[in-house]
């Protein structure tokens, strides 16, 4: 395994708190090129302090709210209140937070996760069949996952396309309750880049430099056990792109066309300018 791999997995090893124990956990950060946090690495740990708040149910679905950028120079303390368990379901609140309670700390992000015992019933889906499974021509190395990846399409490209992507992915072998936070972790990452494909002239690239654009919230919904470790396919589009905000859903089904979870996210998206005008 890679140490990118193995530093993700890390960061997902939260630690109780030795003032508060298990309503307050803490976790590391991945380390990156630049001073803020991937949203992703929040949403990942989200999932791991649900998980640990009610053993024996799962997450059913993840409702994240960004409040302000954080840093990859201070951990993430993630205070846990669950709000309701009875014998099926349950419902936790989570903030993340960074800095020094004596002096002040910083809200960066709160989630509320509705929690899970699964029950037995139809199972009936209603979704478009995955394609063939991509060859080895069209892997891809995607910043930020540390595992294999295979798309014919380049969210690094500028050149106009359709507001949809797909991409082949499966991670090396999963520590037990770990695959929900590597599909949250997964499902953050190429929505934007998916979002400014009509737009002439952009890609994902030019994130904080030629535009600006920050996730505000993301919701998963988890409906069959998943695993990361076999070929699964991430389905996106985003409808919509206007008053300076970019909004994006998905799919991840498995190479059956099981589809495993569902996702949505809306973005601040700043500084796009409209292409001039076609000459004749």
């Amino acid at each position: 395994m890679s140490a990118e791999w193995d530093r993700l997995l890390s960061v997902l090893d939260l630690k109780p708190s030795p003032e508060s124990g298990d309503t307050t956990l803490v976790g590391g950060n991945l380390d990156l090129d630049y001073h803020r946090l991937f949203g992703g690495q929040i949403l990942a740990q989200f999932v791991a302090a649900a998980l640990h708040s009610c053993p024996g149910k799962s997450v059913k679905s993840l409702h994240s709210t960004f409040v302000k950028e954080g840093l990859t120079d201070s951990p993430v303390t993630y205070k846990v209140s669950v709000r309701h368990e009875g014998r099926s379901f349950a419902t936790t609140q989570i903030d993340a937070v960074q800095g020094d309670p004596a002096r002040g700390e910083r809200l960066i992000a709160t989630a509320t996760a509705s929690m899970h015992v699964p029950e037995d019933g139809p199972d009936i889906q209603a979704v478009d069949p995955v394609p063939a499974l991509l060859d080895e021509s069209f892997e891809r190395t995607i910043e930020l996952l540390p595992w294999q990846a295979r798309s014919a399409d380049d969210l690094d490209d500028p050149a106009v396309g359709p507001p949809t992507y797909e991409l082949w992915m499966k991670t090396p072998e999963v520590p037990e309750g770990r695959a929900e936070c590597i599909v949250a972790y997964a499902t953050d990452l190429t929505l934007i880049g998916t979002a400014l494909r009509p737009v002439e002239g952009y890609d994902q690239r030019g994130n904080g430099t030629v535009f600006l654009s920050a996730v505000t919230s993301h919701t998963l919904w988890f409906h069959r056990p998943v695993r990361t470790d076999q070929w699964l396919l991430l389905r996106q589009h985003s409808p919509i792109l206007t008053a300076g905000r970019c909004f994006g859903r998905g799919d991840l089904l498995d190479a059956d066309g099981r589809l495993l979870v569902s996702f949505a996210q809306e973005a601040m998206m700043r500084g796009l300018q409209p292409a001039p005008p076609a000459t004749t």
